[in-house]
């Protein structure tokens, strides 16, 4: 399937379409996130660009979910955090989850949050709620995008989302958020608990999100597949980033291969 030619990224001001020429989509800065006394991030530097898909790896317990519901304000109360967040040049320090949505930051979290008692197409609608609020013009538009991007959604848009498979709640997730027409989709985990067949499509329809000039930030504990699909690549352990370079480089670094991609050098 080719890539829509209808555009997904959100209604830009003028402001944003000069900014995200030469500005970041998104760009973090010494951040630092604590729960009580224990830091779980220590200092994290990181850009995303305008069309660029960046990806995060990292062991269990490196503190990617954290970093992401950092920069979404979605830390549970016990977190607190410091450290620069910008999106578009914006600062979003201070600013409540909501009002970074309607900037264009949208996250697809690990556990995905559907409403499984409502259809498919109502939790798609949710997805164009703050559009529908602000009274945008075209808010039901998007709609169309995103059965074009995902045909089997189309053909289960009556069904509750509770009966989905896996790999199909997955695409409601992220369907449900490409509907507020976001300019950085950050992905939690999208091929967490499933199957090889059903990541490899996933991973695929990532790339064609790409094509359409939204920018992502993926969390991912299938390196492979991460490196894969990415351009650029961030290796986080313990709250530290480790590596970072362009993921095709990081793919073949020794480090990588031997801790993330099961590569070990063999002995001569």
């Amino acid at each position: 399937m080719k890539p829509s030619s209808k555009p997904i990224l959100g209604a830009s001001n003028d402001y944003d379409r000069k900014s995200a020429m030469t500005t970041p989509i998104l760009e973090i800065k010494d951040l630092h996130v604590a729960y009580g006394k224990v830091e779980a991030l220590h200092g994290v530097n990181l850009k995303v660009g305008s069309g660029q898909i960046v990806t995060v790896i990292g062991p269990n317990g490196a503190g990617k979910s954290t970093m992401l519901n950092a920069i979404a304000d979605a830390l549970p109360t016990t977190g607190t955090m410091r450290g620069a967040v910008s999106l578009i040049g914006r600062d979003m320090n201070g600013v409540p989850v909501e009002t970074r949505v309607a900037h264009g930051m949208c996250l697809v979290p690990e556990k995905r949050e559907l409403f499984s008692s409502m259809s498919v197409e109502d939790n798609l609608h949710l997805g164009s709620y703050r559009r529908y609020k602000a009274r945008e013009k075209g808010y039901a538009d998007q709609l169309e995008v995103v059965y074009e991007l995902f045909p089997r959604l189309k053909e289960r848009r009556k069904q509750d989302a509770g009966t989905l498979s896996g790999g199909e709640r997955q695409m409601l997730a992220l369907g449900r958020a490409l509907m507020a027409k976001p300019q950085l989709l950050m992905l939690d985990e999208p091929s967490l608990g499933l199957a090889p067949l059903i990541v490899k499509e996933i991973f695929n329809i990532i790339v064609r999100l790409k094509a359409t000039g939204v920018a992502i930030l993926l969390v991912e504990q299938n390196a492979r597949a991460a490196l894969q699909t990415a351009d650029y690549a961030y290796v986080l352990e313990t709250g530290d980033i480790v590596l970072e370079g362009p993921a095709s480089q990081l793919a073949h670094d020794q480090k990588v291969m031997d801790t993330y991609l099961g590569l070990a050098k063999k002995a001569n």
